[in-house]
């Protein structure tokens, strides 16, 4: 099918703002152009309750949102990690899918705001991500959470995170996750995939700037090589934490999500995949543009549920 009506007029307008590339001015100025980004993503659903917080990081204090659904319930958590390839972005872009997805899930769910690349690159965002995992378990009594359903999650540059803290979280034994969420990751740098090619250009997210963000990300040449950096590079899958893996059909990172969804399928992990047709990377932000970011919402929390057998 082709692209979803309301997202053909999205790109037109994008396309037709004059704003430069990601590579084509200096950080500072593209995050300036994105501060207007929070009104794509809808009005903000009522939810009983969100607080801002800061928790400790490894290099700096961390700002955190906590959504809670309801009062009093101990409730599984969702840790999330924003998406916007390790550089840009923040919490106000991602207000309404949060609240969306607690309120949908009857759960916990606790954003970090990590530090950015390239004036941080790979260690310090993921670093910050597993660290805020920690803290999560190491209070999770105070935060009203069950200590046993805890899970991770993100989009693009964030399921990247989110899979990279799920294999750090195996091989330390640190914290059994109940399940990690991938919305259209971005686990293999070398993007050597076939929609990297046909959907490169003309969709919102272009295979350059996916390009351009993974040199951005990784600092060092072996970084590429570690695994809780390019989460595909990884010997072993066997023992992760099951997961949901969901796609966008016109999305130069289509193929990124499936061919892990295979890789952990193939070495014995509970992996659930779907493919949304009609729609674009980024997508579960944009419930101000299109009605299909709810629907990604619902099946989600859905999913979440049917994996914690709530």
């Amino acid at each position: 099918m082709g692209l979803k009506p309301e997202l053909v007029e999205y790109l037109q307008v994008r396309s037709q703002s004059g704003l430069p590339e990601v590579w084509q001015a200096p950080v500072s100025t593209i995050r300036k152009n994105l501060e207007n980004r929070a009104e794509a993503s809808g009005e903000p659903e009522n939810i009983h309750e969100v607080i801002h917080r800061y928790i400790p990081g490894p290099t700096s204090d961390l700002p955190i949102r906590i959504y809670r659904p309801v009062k009093g319930a101990v409730l599984p958590v969702l840790v999330f990690f924003h998406g916007g390839g390790w550089v840009l972005n923040n919490l106000d872009s991602y207000e309404q899918s949060m609240r969306s997805l607690a309120n949908k899930g009857q759960l916990v769910v606790i954003a970090v705001n990590y530090q950015k690349a390239p004036e941080l690159p790979f260690p310090v965002p993921f670093d910050d991500c597993y660290a805020t995992l920690l803290w999560v378990k190491e209070n999770s009594t105070k935060l009203g959470i069950d200590p046993n359903q805890i899970g991770v999650g993100g989009d693009s540059a964030g399921g990247n995170l989110a899979a990279g803290v799920a294999l750090k979280a195996r091989d330390t034994n640190d914290v059994e996750l109940a399940f990690q969420l991938l919305i259209y990751p971005c686990n293999d740098s070398d993007m050597n995939y076939d929609s990297a090619y046909n959907n490169g250009t003309g969709y919102g997210l272009s295979t350059q700037a996916m390009k351009w963000f993974w040199e951005q990300y990784l600092a060092k040449k072996s970084d590429a090589k570690n695994p809780y950096a390019v989460p595909v590079s990884a010997k072993d899958f066997s023992g992760l934490a099951p997961a949901i893996i969901t796609t966008a059909e016109f999305d130069p990172l289509l193929d990124d999500g499936y061919i892990y969804a295979e890789l952990l399928r193939k070495s014995g992990v509970q992996t659930i995949y779907r493919e949304y047709e009609g729609v674009i990377h980024g997508y579960f932000t944009l419930a101000g543009v299109t009605p299909e970011a709810e629907v990604l919402h619902s099946y989600l929390a859905d999913e979440i549920n049917a994996l914690l057998k709530r």
